[in-house]
């Protein structure tokens, strides 16, 4: 969890930079990449991530060090302006910073989803990719595996959708979640990147899961009976997952509405243990 500090940081920054990002449209994905590969860097370097964080070195000393190393990466001026930015600013622990950094990247695809027009699509495929992945336990895995050389992972992830017509920024976020694992697991990275959208949409995701795939009359039905619960917008991120067998589990913050069948017949059991005890 990041502490105050670190999440003040990151929201100022995010604010500042929003327009400028917006401004890029679709070009903004080469920012996004750019932003990515220096996380992966600090990642790698935890002695350089408290050099940059470190409150004695003057700001100067600081943004002169990722200046230099991005200049030299042949970076964008807007990508050496946010990180120069995300250095100056004060940070709970220092490896916070590469967060700071990640969040940024993903909201230059997102922008450059928007201006692409394809910002629902991106969200829609996550959800598919987050729904084969999790019936594929041994891939699931293995897209976690951070023995495994992080080309690997990507490759691996490339032959399963080999032949999906998968937007380009679905894959980035996709290859980027198994990539720089970052001590994550890869479908929790999945679905905290659809919450990434949500957010960016202005609207509170709900997720559904059910034993097969929701016709798109149950999913604007569920949109609207949501909204209507909670008093403001949703999005519906669904799941499939044959093992409930039946029914649906929806989840909405601390909300938890679950029929599934898997559900009943635990609560059974709970029941027929509850009359032998008795």
């Amino acid at each position: 969890m990041r502490g105050e500090t670190s999440l003040i940081s990151d929201h100022a920054a995010r604010e500042k930079f929003a327009a400028a990002i917006r401004d890029k449209g679709e070009d903004a994905v080469q920012e996004a990449a750019q932003l990515f590969d220096f996380t992966q860097t600090l990642d790698d370097n935890p002695q350089l991530e408290a050099d940059l964080t470190d409150p004695a070195r003057s700001q100067q000393t600081k943004t002169q060090i990722v200046s230099d190393m991005l200049r030299q990466a042949g970076a964008t001026d807007l990508t050496v302006e946010i990180v120069c930015d995300l250095v100056s600013r004060p940070w709970s622990k220092s490896a916070h910073l590469a967060n700071g950094v990640e969040d940024l990247g993903i909201d230059c695809v997102l922008y450059a989803a928007d201006a692409k027009g394809v910002i629902q699509q991106v969200s829609f495929q996550l959800a598919q990719i987050n729904s084969a992945v999790l019936n594929l336990p041994t891939v699931r895995s293995d897209l976690s595996d951070p023995r495994a050389d992080p080309d690997e992972r990507v490759r691996l992830l490339r032959t399963i959708f080999a032949g999906n017509s998968m937007d380009p920024l679905t894959r980035m976020l996709a290859e980027h979640a198994t990539r720089s694992l970052r001590g994550r697991r890869f479908v929790p990275t999945i679905r905290w990147m659809i919450g990434k959208i949500s957010h960016h949409l202005g609207a509170e995701e709900v997720t559904v899961t059910a034993a097969v795939p929701l016709s798109d009359t149950q999913v604007e039905r569920l949109r609207a009976v949501f909204a209507k619960r909670l008093g403001h917008p949703v999005r519906i991120n669904t799941i499939v997952d044959p093992s409930v067998i039946g029914g649906m589990r929806m989840r909405a913050g601390s909300l938890v509405i679950d029929n599934t069948v898997v559900a009943q017949l635990r609560a059974l059991h709970a029941r027929l243990d509850e009359a032998k005890a008795a």
